[in-house]
């Protein structure tokens, strides 16, 4: 499981550096594809499989399906780390992510996510403010703290 925040920077050959507590589970190789709410979704072989397999399960005369499964899978790509424990990110994910300095690498359960910093505290703030809301409507799925 992925978990805590870590601030890195990105260099200007696109590479930054993967907390080492998230390393061992990631694995040397693993999926960066572009994620919701203009992130990087990063994500082990294993879990990609089983997102790979429910996605293709979405209904093919779907054109929301489509256009989802379109965007998810024609962004990934198969990354490595390097010996410093650095990944290079390709040019178009860095653009869809506005990834020029500062970064956030968050730990969300089964995934990694990379933010532009300016991006993950403006998306913090706004969360913050409707954590109490967004609790609430977990209550309908079962969700109890």
């Amino acid at each position: 499981m992925f978990m805590g925040e870590y601030q890195h920077t990105i260099d200007e050959k696109g590479r930054i550096i993967i907390p080492s507590k998230f390393r061992d589970s990631l694995g040397t190789s693993f999926i960066a594809t572009r994620g919701l709410d203009n992130c990087l979704f990063v994500y082990p072989m294993s879990e990609w499989a089983v997102l790979e397999q429910k996605l293709k399960s979405l209904p093919l005369m779907k054109s929301d399906a489509r256009a989802f499964t379109r965007f998810f899978f024609s962004g990934a790509t198969e990354c490595e780390l390097d010996k410093q424990g650095r990944v290079n990110i390709p040019a178009h994910l860095r653009e869809y992510a506005k990834l020029d300095k500062d970064c956030m690498v968050l730990g969300v359960s089964s995934r990694v996510e990379i933010w532009s910093k300016s991006t993950w505290e403006g998306y913090y703030e706004q969360s913050e403010q409707a954590f109490n809301e967004i609790a609430e409507k977990l209550v309908d799925f079962d969700f109890n703290f």
